[in-house]
């Protein structure tokens, strides 16, 4: 115990230094959190923010782990961590599952299933402003007095260091969900010696006029779900809606026309037709729509009007993208799914692609990029993170960067 209090001592002085040095206080809180959960041997965590001033009800901001959140919110005295908020006590939890107060509305959605708990309460000069929530020892053990000290102090460190330097919490209106996965998974040669299970149970909303970016590791099923979200390819299991309506059963003429009238897609190939003008590539799929954009209209909304006349091969590469983009754009889609899109592009190339595509979710359309690119994530107004087929990690980024200020 005597050591373990050292190495939780080492990690206050941790946190303290990331919250005073950071540069963004964002990135400092999710850093901070990761910290408490891997030091305490937890599961996953959560930090959740209170809306006093509008609706009264508690909003996660930063989690970690397996629960996915997204779209969640509680009112001040529901559930575990809403009862904390509103009576402003730490909670320690043995058994969540048995506790009157939990709310448990998101296990059946996810498979995660949460056992123990401690609930400690944010609390600024004046009120009660949230809650941190870390869930689930790995090993199966309960909290002990350290684990709620650690937690403590990282309440009271987060609590300065907002009263220091403020935080925007971005309480707004809620947008209208565009899209929503609910158990969601997708098997491959189902039945047979050779299946593979790459989602295993995806959880996501996507809000209408919101950029959204995907990370994760190659195989960890990101491009598989924007390849479903696309209607390129079916779910096995599990509810996909578009604008309330359910694609999960959806037969190849049903798909055909969601994905002609509803979604463009950018690629990091450009898949641009080489005997095809600039201009006569958009006008091939203007043909398609029901009411396209011209495409001079288009071309000049992605700087590049006077190239219409150029084929593919007399362009540059991120030329080749922006024409790529006004052809996503020819459809007036309600949704963009853009996979890798400047991954075979230099820097300079990709930032003013990126300025094209920011351009584009500020007129307000729905952008969903897979990437590996950690810098590009932090233009997104949200960052989901996939691990081994499921949704491991959703960030909220309350302060958007430009195109212009990414550097890598």
């Amino acid at each position: 115990m005597e050591q373990e209090r050292i190495n939780y001592t080492q990690v206050v002085w941790e946190i303290t230094r990331l919250l005073q040095e950071a540069e963004s206080l964002e990135d400092a809180l999710r850093t901070s959190l990761g910290e408490v959960v891997k030091a305490v041997g937890a599961e996953a965590g959560t930090i959740w923010f209170y809306n006093a001033a509008g609706d009264k009800r508690i909003y996660p901001s930063f989690w970690i782990g397996g629960a996915d959140l997204t779209g969640m919110s509680l009112a001040a005295g529901e559930g575990i961590a809403g009862t904390v908020v509103k009576e402003g006590k730490t909670t320690v939890v043995k058994d969540c599952q048995k506790d009157p107060r939990w709310a448990g509305r998101f296990d059946e959605a996810t498979g995660f299933v949460t056992r123990s708990m401690i609930c400690v309460p944010l609390v600024n000069k004046y009120e009660v402003i949230g809650c941190i929530q870390i869930i689930n020892k790995k090993d199966g053990s309960l909290y002990d007095d350290a684990d709620v000290d650690l937690c403590e102090n990282l309440a009271m460190l987060t609590a300065i260091a907002i009263d220091s330097n403020g935080l925007n919490l971005g309480f707004t209106e809620e947008k209208k969900v565009i899209i929503s996965l609910r158990g969601v998974t997708k098997v491959y040669n189902p039945g047979t010696e050779n299946q593979i299970q790459i989602l295993k149970g995806v959880n996501l909303d996507v809000r209408e006029g919101e950029f959204l970016v995907i990370l994760g590791e190659s195989g960890c099923g990101k491009s598989t779900m924007l390849n479903i979200v696309g209607g390129m390819d079916q779910l096995t299991d599990g509810t996909f809606l578009f604008d309330g309506q359910d694609y999960s059963k959806a037969d190849e003429k049903e798909l055909t026309m969601y994905r002609r009238h509803a979604v463009g897609f950018i690629f990091q190939a450009y898949n641009l037709m080489p005997t095809l003008t600039a201009k006569e590539n958009l006008e091939f799929i203007g043909e398609l729509c029901e009411d396209p954009m011209d495409a001079e209209q288009a071309l000049d909304r992605v700087g590049l009007l006077g190239r219409k006349d150029n084929y593919p091969s007399q362009m540059s590469g991120g030329q080749q993208q922006r024409v790529s983009i006004a052809r996503a754009l020819m459809k007036k889609p309600r949704l963009i799914l853009a996979d890798e899109p400047t991954a075979a592009l230099d820097y300079e190339t990709s930032i003013e692609v990126l300025t094209v595509l920011e351009e584009v979710i500020h007129a307000g359309t729905t952008l969903l990029m897979v990437t590996h690119n950690e810098e590009i994530a932090k233009m997104a107004n949200r960052v989901i993170r996939m691990k081994g087929g499921v949704v491991s990690e959703v960030i909220v980024n309350r302060h958007p960067a430009s195109a212009k200020e990414l550097v890598w």
